[in-house]
């Protein structure tokens, strides 16, 4: 139910879009931080360098100039419907303020620039209306003003909310040791993450909801089970110092009381785990990423799963399903492309995966699962550079998403497929991402509190 509505909501607004022609962005190629070009000699760490730094200027060069964060689009080849332009993603901007962290690390900008971006965003999101110390989904940028996600849906949108708080906790720890200034934004974003009431968004039950809205209370009567993208939601609940969930709702909630393990195979791969899909199918390739971005799911094992085969196997079935290609689309193989994802798509928008195949292949599901299958990402890498070049490479990085059945190739991003590039793909060479929230107390002590095991709690 979840990702029907999100999608049927998105596509509405993006299918809007499609008729303009940029005025914000500037088209043209010699402004582009660095071309396409042939990625053959390049060794694997200067290939996963160039994709990193130039898809980071999303988050940088292209944030939000009011707020600092994340625009939810970015047309390069179309204009956005008023009011649309500054529209900011709360997801999306965690995914961006992880990457800015990345960004300090490998020198793409200072330490000092860093720091005072992110002291700025941490007071904009201080001051910008909350829900039970939750986000709502969408706000306007310039202006502060939540932008309803759909009718029901414009209060406190708990997976967001989930997705910028990892991303808080990592700056909390990679500032927390430091200058007088650093310690300072360490603090502010301790403050925001200690301030989200989890429990409240339990209505009482064992189960999370994903909204609460004051005009429309638990209406939208969304519970949050697995499996999908929204792991990350239930940990951070049951880790909270301030409002944490008890044991119950994660085992009742997510784990469905254990009936989310599942032994059903696909193209003779393991699924491991009940996806909200289809008995037998699994979804789209996002959801062994965005939860994971922090939460490192190497050896992390509940009573019921193993999280590292879950995303590992999630990776392989589109990759071998690339490789059949029963519907034999153009440009599709195990080096060639693959990987099926929510994304832009020839009609609209729309989340692909194996049963919902529309030929469109969007880069982030292969380049954010570096970590899980790095041989078949960095050649699908070097494939879009070594045929398909500038058709699906830009200003931010590759592009959203491309066809090469309906030589569909438009010039437009997204910050929740951008984002999970930078920080995968650090995640895969030094771990910094998961290092740095793995470390943090609540996140070890909340882990515990569930029955997880992992590398990280010996």
């Amino acid at each position: 139910m979840n990702m029907k509505i999100r999608i049927l909501t998105i596509a509405i607004l993006i299918i809007t879009t499609g008729i303009y022609s940029c005025q914000n962005i500037n088209k043209t190629p010699e402004n582009q931080a660095e071309s396409s070009s042939d990625s053959s000699s390049m060794t694997d760490d200067a290939l996963m360098n160039k994709i990193q730094k130039q898809t980071f200027q999303y988050f940088w060069e292209g944030a939000e100039q009011t707020s600092g964060l994340a625009r939810e689009r970015i047309h390069i080849d179309g204009e956005y419907p008023e009011n649309d332009q500054n529209v900011i993603t709360i997801g999306g901007s965690g995914f961006g303020i992880m990457g800015i962290v990345v960004a300090m690390e490998r020198g793409y900008i200072t330490k000092q620039q860093g720091q005072e971006r992110l002291d700025h965003i941490m007071d904009y999101l201080a001051k910008i209306p909350r829900f039970k110390g939750a986000w709502s989904h969408w706000y306007h940028g310039d202006t502060g003003e939540v932008k309803a996600f759909s009718e029901q849906d414009n209060g406190g949108d708990l997976v967001e909310t989930a997705f910028l708080t990892q991303a808080l906790i990592v700056v909390r720890e990679y500032f927390k040791e430091g200058t007088h200034a650093e310690k300072q934004v360490a603090s502010k974003a301790d403050s925001l993450w200690r301030g989200i009431d989890w429990k409240h968004y339990t209505n009482g039950k064992n189960f999370l909801f994903w909204h609460w809205s004051p005009s429309h209370d638990f209406g939208m009567n969304h519970a949050i089970q697995g499996y999908d993208e929204c792991l990350i939601t239930y940990i951070l609940a049951a880790s909270s110092p301030t409002h944490a969930i008890d044991t119950a709702v994660y085992n009742q909630g997510w784990a469905r009381n254990g009936d989310i393990k599942s032994d059903l195979t696909k193209l003779d791969i393991p699924i491991e785990i009940k996806h909200n899909a289809e008995p037998g199918q699994v979804g789209p390739l996002f959801w062994a990423h965005y939860s994971f971005l922090g939460l490192n799911p190497t050896g992390l094992q509940d009573a019921y799963v193993d999280y590292g085969q879950v995303v590992v196997n999630h990776t392989k079935i589109n990759i071998a399903y690339a490789n059949q290609n029963p519907n034999n689309f153009k440009g599709y193989g195990a080096d060639k492309g693959w990987g099926l994802t929510a994304s832009y798509t020839v009609d609209g928008y729309n989340a692909h995966h194996p049963d919902n195949d529309k030929s469109v292949i969007s880069p982030t599901a292969a380049l954010s699962s570096t970590p899980y299958t790095p041989k078949a990402s960095l050649d699908f890498a070097r494939y879009l550079f070594g045929n398909l070049g500038d058709k699906v490479w830009g200003k931010y990085g590759f592009y959203d998403a491309y066809s090469e059945t309906e030589n569909w190739f438009p010039q437009r991003y997204l910050a929740i497929d951008q984002g999970p590039i930078v920080v995968m793909m650090e995640n895969y060479r030094t771990g910094l991402i998961w290092n740095l929230f793995m470390q943090a107390p609540e996140i070890k002590d909340g882990l515990k509190k569930l029955g997880f095991v992992s590398p990280y709690l010996k």
